[in-house]
């Protein structure tokens, strides 16, 4: 059988009527008015209102249900239908699929079901338009996320998610046999990229990571996607304002370009003012100590210290020169104050979305770090080797595309904005 279509249902228009079409997709709804049937056919691209006339046709339509997908020849006309300003008089029906009832959730969205049983039937899920309006978003972001970078000149790169050693101290590392070997899944490509910057000089990689940490909030996954750079020759002041171009254009891409999916969804998306404010560490700790909340310096911001700062910042703004001992081994510190770093988070009020900052190039410090830390430099061997070869100076940053869509489309469970989540408790589907 054949299955091709001559257009979608999305780029039919009433300049059309008295075009024969053959479109195809999901029975949405069918409803009977004496001699008609009435069929409310949809693809990825719209809907449309097809018209069953004569008995063959009819006939044919007693076997269908909602949910089935079929292919639809006829003739595009005027219709008197106030939603439909054109339809589609039908002429033959290809039944494709029948859909199975009763289904296990109700794809539009009539009858509401908790997001477990719609995780349960994700690829189902997918025909209500509110969901398949977020990953459409979804789409579009990452568009305009690599179209920025490529501008500025950094190079895709893809790096190794099977990993033989702890690549940043071992911390929360899922670990697996690798045939007679010890391996692990990488929860973040830094070391990979740090190395790249010697002759590409400027890398970013989209890709899923893994962290075994036993979280269970609304913004935590064990599989998430990162969005990360690196590049030679620049300060961590250089990449926060490569960050923040990559924000503002991918919200000023959607505000302009998926006015269909806002409106499914209920949103407003806006460009974010710029330029984002730059809130040290230290005057962060003066504004919580106004309010009542009393730290040192080197203590780490917990979440309801970061609760309380979003409310004084309740949009994008960037946390630096966070002190050295809270950092990584590889984070350069500061040339006025040794005791702190070179280092930003990305917040969205209580949000982190980032985190970056300068790298330490210097193969003799790094070393030195290491051992600061604890960390035994002989799990790091193939990474101190590539800074014998000349290393640049450089600066990278991680960004968390899941919790940056549920800013976008302001949905605060991160796992409504990911196809198919894992966190402790979901392995399946």
């Amino acid at each position: 059988m054949d299955f091709k279509r001559t257009h979608y249902i999305g780029h039919l228009d009433s300049s059309m009527i008295g075009k024969k079409v053959l479109v195809g997709g999901w029975i949405e709804d069918i409803r009977e008015l004496g001699k008609l049937t009435f069929l409310t056919l949809r693809d990825v691209t719209g809907v449309a209102q097809i018209v069953l006339v004569g008995n063959e046709a009819l006939e044919q339509a007693k076997g269908l249900n909602r949910q089935s997908i079929v292919r639809i020849t006829g003739t595009v006309q005027q219709s008197k239908a106030r939603d439909f300003p054109f339809e589609i008089k039908s002429e033959k029906i290809d039944i494709l699929t029948l859909a199975v009832h009763p289904l296990p959730i109700d794809p539009i969205g009539r009858l509401e079901s908790n997001i477990d049983n719609r995780l349960n039937a994700r690829a189902l899920d997918l025909r209500n338009q509110k969901t398949a309006s977020i990953f459409k978003l979804r789409h579009h972001m990452l568009s305009s996320i690599r179209k920025t970078l490529t501008e500025n000149y950094f190079i895709e790169v893809n790096t190794p998610k099977i990993i033989g050693s702890a690549s940043e101290g071992g911390a929360n590392l899922f670990s697996l046999k690798y045939f007679e070997k010890q391996a692990y899944l990488a929860q973040s490509p830094q070391l990979y990229k740090e190395q790249l910057t010697i002759g590409l000089e400027r890398v970013f990689e989209i890709a899923s990571y893994y962290r075994a940490e036993k979280s269970h909030t609304v913004r935590h996954l064990t599989e998430f996607t990162s969005v990360d750079i690196e590049a030679a020759f620049m300060d961590y002041s250089d990449v926060m304002d490569i960050l923040e171009i990559v924000v503002v254009n991918a919200f000023d891409y959607a505000e302009k370009n998926c006015s269909a999916e806002q409106k499914t969804l209920g949103i407003e998306i806006k460009k974010p003012t710029t330029p984002f404010e730059r809130l040290t560490y230290k005057k962060a700790i003066e504004e919580l100590s106004h309010d009542g909340i009393k730290l040192e310096i080197g203590d780490d911001l917990q979440d309801s210290h970061l609760r309380t700062l979003g409310e004084r910042h309740p949009g994008f703004y960037f946390l630096i020169d966070w002190p050295m001992k809270l950092k990584p081994f590889y984070i350069h510190e500061k040339d006025d104050d040794l005791t702190l770093s070179r280092s930003f988070d990305l917040q969205y009020g209580y949000l982190e979305l980032s985190s970056g900052g300068t790298r330490l190039h210097d193969p003799k410090k790094l070393k030195s770090r290491l051992e600061e830390q604890g960390l035994d430099s002989a799990q790091f061997v193939d990474h101190l080797r590539a800074f014998d070869w000349g290393m640049p100076p450089h600066s990278g940053w991680g960004l968390g595309l899941d919790r940056l869509m549920s800013v976008l489309t302001k949905i605060d469970n991160v796992r409504e904005v990911v196809l198919y989540p894992r966190d402790p408790e979901r392995l399946s589907p």
